[in-house]
């Protein structure tokens, strides 16, 4: 039996992929590893401590393991990268065989964005030269988090950022999990970088989708790169407020908008946005 296990797995990303994988091979066969073991107690399989920081505690906690997915961290970017060789180092010592990760897609220069992308750049590097078998996914972006914001812009009557007419290859955590499910059992797929992202949307189609949800007219304007990162440093902090600018503005210059692998990957197109939204409508008059 091959033992699987998932880091992060009190985070969202790592929760959905350990329900997706538990469905796929059981829950017998799902590890999952948290910083802080007590917020993943209630995901039905074995939750070891793993914090990104503790390579030691990182190798007693892969003992057994075959294959571990390693989720990106959340870290700063110069920080992460150590953080992500205890976990690659860790899993050569323990003996797993493979390692999936958990990339992103963006610009690697030219924006706020660009050192969180180029310290994932640089993790994959690690993990194609660890000597274990892999696999990356780079993740489009999350769409939930418009979807978190709904009624934001129902009050405001408009989504505004600095995107323009860019396109982006957005995903959810759910059609992530599923693909990563893919990847964690099968060997066909080792030694493959994948995109993994729906149908690229603009901004004026995501503001359609929400104004069909709400039943009123969201539209989209279009904001300086500087005049958005300074919005988004009020409401999130100098931090994540210009990496938000960072990723909006990489949408304008086309970063996001890349040829999506995600049927190779997962063995199934990618979940439409027609269905998607219809869903959330649906869900919302419940």
């Amino acid at each position: 039996m091959t033992t699987i296990a998932v880091t992060a797995a009190s985070g969202q990303l790592g929760r959905a992929i350990v329900k997706a994988l538990t469905a796929r091979a059981g829950a017998d066969t799902v590890i999952g590893l948290a910083r802080n073991p007590e917020k993943a107690c209630d995901l039905g399989v074995e939750i070891r401590k793993g914090d990104y920081d503790d390579r030691t505690g990182l190798e007693r906690s892969l003992c057994g393991v075959d294959v571990v997915l390693l989720v990106s961290g959340m870290d700063e970017p110069g920080k992460r990268i150590g953080q992500h060789r205890n976990v690659i180092e860790a899993a050569k010592t323990a003996g797993v065989r493979k390692i999936v990760y958990t990339s992103v897609q963006g610009p690697d220069e030219g924006s706020s964005f660009s050192a969180v992308v180029q310290s994932n750049r640089q993790t994959e590097q690690d993990v194609r030269e660890s000597g274990l078998d892999w696999v990356i996914g780079r993740n489009g972006i999350y769409i939930e988090p418009d979807i978190d914001y709904i009624e934001s812009y129902r009050a405001a009557g408009e989504i505004a950022n600095c995107a323009r007419d860019g396109k982006c290859g957005y995903t959810t955590r759910d059609e992530l999990a599923y693909a990563y499910a893919q990847l964690l059992v099968s060997e066909i797929h080792n030694a493959q970088t994948y995109n993994l992202h729906g149908e690229s949307l603009t901004q004026a189609a995501l503001a359609d989708y929400l104004s069909q949800i709400l039943g009123t007219s969201v539209v989209y304007r279009a904001m300086s790169v500087e005049a958005y990162k300074q919005n988004r440093i009020v409401e999130l902090g100098e931090f994540i407020g210009t990496v938000i600018a960072g990723i909006y503005s990489g949408i304008r210059d086309g970063a996001f908008d890349n040829a999506s692998n995600y049927a190779q990957a997962a063995g199934r197109p990618h979940q439409s946005w027609d269905d998607y939204f219809s869903e959330i409508q649906a869900n919302a008059k419940v």
